[in-house]
């Protein structure tokens, strides 16, 4: 099988000597730009199992070498990263397996983490290191054009380190996602699957059922629905623009914590239906307090911009 190669850049602040990104999608190719940018490996190689992702690859630069098999992408790798859906995990661990490089890192960046866990662990040699994690950062689009090297300044990247791991090879990988930008905390697989449960999973959930909702409404015509969108549906059509793929694995991974989520979404939904039927506007006004305290928070914390039309240009959606 053959590597192509595209001219590798400047070593500057070096973490690892090689790196093979496993799958080439938006995070992959970010994690590249950044990991070339500032230097920060030798050499990184990357494969995904389709052959147009690859010649796109090879097209723009995503790469060093860009290997039309896993074997040949992890051979000799310090550090392996799974960028592929976390329905594929297990498999996808099992098949380089037997390639890897003792004293390796293995990470990824799923969505869910016990159920990454649950795939990959066993299917790794004890002389690897696995270190899973994930990068709270994105955005709707995907393939290996979407990535930018800026897309995990100062966003949080999780690590949840399974028991036994190597202190040291937790603190490499953390100096990694830290020089790409982004700011890192460590957590149980557990707790990270509950999290963003909340945070990302059932939003993104709400966001389809939204959007579904206005194509069921026939009331509505889909001409209404495209011409005359407000912001608020605008952006639940961003949201609802995800990888189809991704994101059916991760509800199926995650469903205990969704499920328990949107239960907890159902009772509130109710009590604010209930208000509207009765008139309760100080109840509804309380709520919305509540609520828009919390999105201050987010701001605060450097997570969102408070500019208009969350800062975009032109204020026009895009």
């Amino acid at each position: 099988m053959r590597c192509a190669s595209s001219k590798a850049g400047a070593q500057m602040a070096l973490v690892y000597d090689r790196i093979a990104l496993i799958g080439l999608g938006l995070i992959a190719s970010s994690m590249y730009w950044a990991i070339k940018r500032d230097g920060l490996a030798g050499e990184v190689t990357g494969f995904a199992r389709s052959a147009e992702t690859r010649e796109t690859a090879r097209e723009i630069g995503l790469c060093d070498r860009v290997c039309d098999s896993l074997a040949d992408a992890v051979a000799d790798a310090d550090l392996v990263v799974l960028c592929v859906p976390v329905g594929v995990m297990g498999a996808v661990a099992a098949e380089i397996a037997p390639f890897l490089k003792p004293g390796a890192t293995v990470t990824d960046v799923g969505s869910v983490k016990k159920d990454v866990i649950t795939q990959v662990g066993p299917h790794l040699p004890d002389s690897v290191h696995f270190v899973p994690g994930h990068p709270l950062a994105g955005t709707e689009h995907s393939g290996p054009r979407s990535g930018f090297a800026d897309l995990f300044k100062n966003r949080w990247h999780l690590l949840v380190p399974v028991e036994g791991t190597d202190p040291a090879a937790t603190a490499r990988l953390r100096s990694l996602w830290e020089a790409m930008g982004a700011k890192v905390d460590e957590m149980d697989a557990e707790h990270h699957d509950l999290v963003l449960a909340v945070t990302s999973h059932a939003p993104h959930l709400i966001a389809y059922t939204m959007v579904g909702v206005a194509d069921d409404l026939r009331r509505v015509t889909d001409e209404e629905v495209i011409q005359y969108s407000a912001t608020g549906f605008r952006d639940f059509t961003r949201i609802a623009s995800s990888d189809p793929t991704m994101w059916r694995d991760v509800f199926l991974s995650n469903k205990d914590a969704t499920l328990e989520v949107l239960g907890r979404f159902t009772e509130e939904l109710f009590a604010l239906q209930r208000a509207i039927r009765q008139g309760d506007g100080d109840h509804l006004h309380d709520y919305f307090t509540r609520t828009r305290a919390i999105r201050r928070g987010i701001i605060e914390a450097g997570q969102d911009t408070d500019a208009p039309n969350f800062g975009r240009d032109g204020g026009v959606a895009k």
